[in-house]
C-alpha cells in the first residue's frame, strides 16, 4: 500500500502539471499568506496596505513608512504538508516602495520505493529513501503612487521552483499587477495575476520515470507534457471601515476572484467564473483584533447525484503591540471538501517602532 501510494503522489503530481493550459495550474500561489488575512477568507485586496502586500496587492506597499518583515506558517492535511512564507519591504521615497518574498509549500519524507522489489522479486528495506515534493515562490514587487494622490499602482515579477525529488523539476516566471484606490471613507482594490500568463517548462529524469513505470505491472504511464502555461486570474474587492462605539472600528469588504474558466464556483459561465468572499475585522484601538470571514463557496456534486452549495467559514484573532504584530487563524472550520481545517500563525514587525 505504500508503495502504490508513493507512485500515486508521483503520478498525480505530474498529471496536474501535464497539459499545456490548465484551468488549475501553480495553485499553491492561490493559497494565501498571512493569517490576519486568511481569516478575513482573503478578503483583502483593497485593504492589504504592509509587508505582505507582495502577495495580496503590490500597490499597497505605498503605504509602509518604515521596514516591514512578516513570517507564516502553516500545516495542511494533518501536517502531511506545510506552507511557509516570509517577505521584507519598505519604502524607497514618498513615491515608490520595494518588496522580496518567498513562498514554499512542500510535503517531505515521501517514500521512494522504486527499487523495494530488486531484479530477484525480493523485498529489500534497505532500497527505501526519502525524498520531497517541494513548491516555491520568489516575488520582487514594485509599487509607486500615480500624479493623483489616492491611487497606488504595484507590480510583482515572479519566479516558480517546482521540484520532485529526482523526478522532476520545473521552472517558471510571471507578472501580477495591482490597483488601489480611496475615495473618502471607501477603498477600492484590483489584483491581475499573471497577467501575462505564467510559463513554467519542466524537466524530467527519464531514468527514474521508467523505475516508476517497470516497478508497477500493466502501467503505460508516458512523460506528460513538459510546458505547463497559468491562465490569467483577477481578484476586484471594496472596502469600509466603520467607527463602532468610541474605541472599535469595524472593517468589512467584500471581494469577487474571477477565473476565466468554467469551475464550480457560486457564478459559473463558460467565460470567467466568480468566487466571492466577505471579510471582517474587529479591533480595540488597533490593539486586539477579533476577525471572520466566508468564501470558497462552491456547487457540488454528491456520489448519489445530489447538488449542495457549500461554504467555508474562516475566524482568526490578532494582537499588536509597539511595532510587533502576532496573528493566527483557523481556516476551513466547516471541513468543507476534503482538507481538514488548518491552524496558521503570522507575525508581522514595522522597524519604525524601534528606531527610538
Amino acid at each position: 500500500m505504500k508503495k502504490q501510494l508513493s507512485f500515486l503522489l508521483i503520478i498525480l503530481t505530474w498529471q496536474i502539471s501535464a497539459q499545456t493550459f490548465r484551468n488549475y495550474s501553480n495553485e499553491f500561489l492561490n493559497i494565501g499568506v498571512d493569517a490576519a488575512s486568511l481569516g478575513k477568507s482573503k478578503s483583502v485586496v483593497a485593504t492589504s496596505n504592509d509587508v505582505n502586500a507582495t502577495y495580496w496587492n503590490p500597490a499597497g506597499l505605498m503605504n509602509l513608512e518604515d521596514y516591514e518583515g512578516s513570517l507564516m506558517h502553516a500545516s495542511y492535511f494533518a501536517g502531511i504538508a506545510t506552507y511557509n512564507f516570509a517577505a521584507l519591504a519598505l519604502p524607497i521615497n514618498d513615491e515608490s516602495a520595494l518588496g522580496i518574498s518567498i513562498i514554499r509549500f512542500g510535503v517531505d519524507d515521501i517514500l521512494n520505493t522504486t527499487e523495494l522489489i530488486d531484479n530477484q522479486g525480493n523485498i529489500n528495506f534497505n532500497n527505501i529513501s526519502l525524498f520531497s515534493a517541494a513548491d516555491y515562490a520568489f516575488n520582487l514587487s514594485y509599487a509607486r503612487k500615480l500624479i493623483h494622490k489616492n491611487i497606488n499602482i504595484g507590480f510583482n515579477a515572479k519566479v516558480i521552483r517546482r521540484v520532485i525529488g529526482n523526478f522532476a523539476s520545473s521552472w517558471g516566471f510571471g507578472f501580477d499587477a495591482g490597483i488601489q484606490f480611496e475615495r473618502k471613507d471607501w477603498k477600492f482594490g484590483l489584483m491581475a495575476r499573471d497577467i501575462t500568463t505564467t510559463y513554467n517548462t519542466w524537466s524530467f529524469d527519464e531514468e527514474e520515470f521508467n523505475k516508476i513505470k517497470n516497478s508497477i505491472p500493466g502501467q503505460n504511464q508516458q512523460l506528460p507534457d513538459a510546458n505547463e502555461i497559468t491562465k490569467p486570474k483577477i481578484q476586484l474587492g471594496v472596502a469600509k471601515k466603520f467607527r463602532v462605539g468610541r474605541d472599535f472600528h469595524l472593517l468589512t469588504e467584500v471581494d469577487l476572484n474571477m477565473r476565466f474558466a468554467q469551475t464550480n464556483d457560486l457564478i459559473s459561465t463558460s467565460i470567467v467564473s466568480i468566487d466571492p468572499t466577505i471579510g471582517f475585522e474587529l479591533d480595540y484601538t488597533d490593539l486586539v483584533y477579533l476577525r471572520a470571514g466566508v468564501g470558497n463557496i462552491q456547487n457540488t456534486t454528491q456520489f448519489n447525484g445530489d447538488k449542495s452549495l457549500s461554504v467555508q467559514p474562516n475566524f482568526g484573532v490578532g494582537f499588536k503591540y509597539n511595532g510587533i504584530e502576532i496573528d493566527y487563524a483557523l481556516t476551513n472550520i466547516g471541513s468543507v471538501g476534503n482538507a481538514l481545517y488548518s491552524n496558521i500563525f503570522s507575525v508581522k514587525i514595522d522597524y519604525k517602532f524601534f528606531r527610538n
